[in-house]
């Protein structure tokens, strides 16, 4: 099969479009035909690597795709029992528990004791094909759009876990965002609006501003104008500060922290810009403040956001689209931070 992979980690030059063997399913397993796959961050990280790390070289990255089913490895007739058929159009889930642990029986697989997730530790969908259990997939309509599919399966159940499962978002609350144009973010912005909340984006500038609030985002603020955003935030709820924060950068919870108004969460499911900072403790226990940390959703959790998906409740948004074989050009649009939404491969 055709694929983009790397036997090294470096910068994006270390990306080879290439031939590589073609997975074949094991018992329980099914093999997609992808037609598209979603970049994340995550995908820079993996090339880039990091003290710990072990991966099978060479390495795919890529946690999200969508396409068809072409192969079941099944004891029974045309895969039934598994909930799939031959020529079935999927989107993956990429959040893989073993099935097996005390968390995974308990239907929480996002706490999954040997947990993965597809293009970190596991060869994942730059590629022609990828071999999946038959309950990581999600059935879509005939003429479903491969990439918007590719585009939600990571972001929107990620968003809808920590702001729904863990932030316990409620009608009427204020949200912040920080960030604009990443997918996640973009993603928050909607199911927080869909949960009847104010939303307030801090962006890094005004275009991004702008296509959030073609989203939907009720106050925006620009934080190249505004180093101190935070102030910012508390004029705009006349001092109240927000009751929620979603923050994914890291680097700035401090001024997450004085964003929050009393008995306020911040909410985080990653950190873009660095995973060590300082914070001002007194803020946190002055305010009453709690800091929930969250990673992917439930396979429940992955169903309930991709029927609103399917449905047209809450749809993607697509940046730009490149073929397979300008995968690493791809990665450096992402790394530059020029992205508004989801940047999507071409698997012809």
């Amino acid at each position: 099969m055709k694929t983009v992979l790397f036997h090294n980690h470096g910068g994006p030059e270390v990306l080879e479009f290439a031939e590589f063997p073609t997975p074949q399913p094991k018992p329980g397993e099914v093999l997609i035909r992808l037609r598209a796959a979603a970049l994340n961050r995550m995908d820079i990280f993996v090339r880039n690597g990091w003290a710990g790390l072990k991966l099978d070289l060479p390495h795919i990255n890529g946690a999200d795709g969508a396409g068809e089913v072409v192969e079941i490895n099944s004891s029974l007739p045309s895969g039934e029992g598994l909930g799939v058929r031959v020529g079935d159009r999927v989107v993956i889930n990429p959040n893989l528990g073993c099935g097996e642990c005390d968390f995974c029986q308990k239907g929480q697989d996002n706490k999954c004791r040997n947990w993965h997730l597809l293009g970190e530790t596991i060869r994942g969908t730059y590629a022609e094909y990828v071999c999946l259990p038959a309950r990581q997939l999600y059935k879509l309509p005939d003429g479903f759009n491969f990439h918007e599919a590719a585009a939600a399966a990571l972001v929107y159940q990620t968003a809808w876990h920590s702001l729904v499962t863990r932030g316990e978002v409620q009608a009427g609350e204020t949200v912040a965002i920080v960030g604009a144009g990443g997918g996640v973010n973009s993603a928050s912005i909607q199911i927080a609006k869909y949960l009847g909340a104010r939303v307030i984006v801090i962006g890094s500038n005004s275009k991004k501003l702008e296509q959030a609030e073609s989203l939907g985002a009720d106050i925006l603020i620009d934080r190249s104008k505004e180093e101190d955003w935070s102030k910012a935030v508390f004029r705009a709820t006349e001092k109240r500060g927000v009751d929620v924060i979603v923050d994914n950068v890291g680097a700035t919870f401090p001024l997450s922290l004085r964003a929050l108004g009393k008995g306020g969460r911040l909410l985080t499911v990653g950190n873009s810009a660095a995973p060590r900072f300082e914070i001002d403790n007194r803020y946190i226990f002055a305010k009453h403040l709690s800091i929930l940390g969250s990673t992917m959703s439930t396979r429940a959790e992955f169903a309930e956001v991709m029927d609103l998906i399917k449905a047209g409740t809450l749809k993607p948004v697509l940046d730009k689209t490149f073929p397979l074989q300008e995968a690493a050009a791809a990665q450096e649009r992402l790394e530059r931070g020029e992205n508004f939404g989801k940047i999507t491969l071409d698997i012809q």
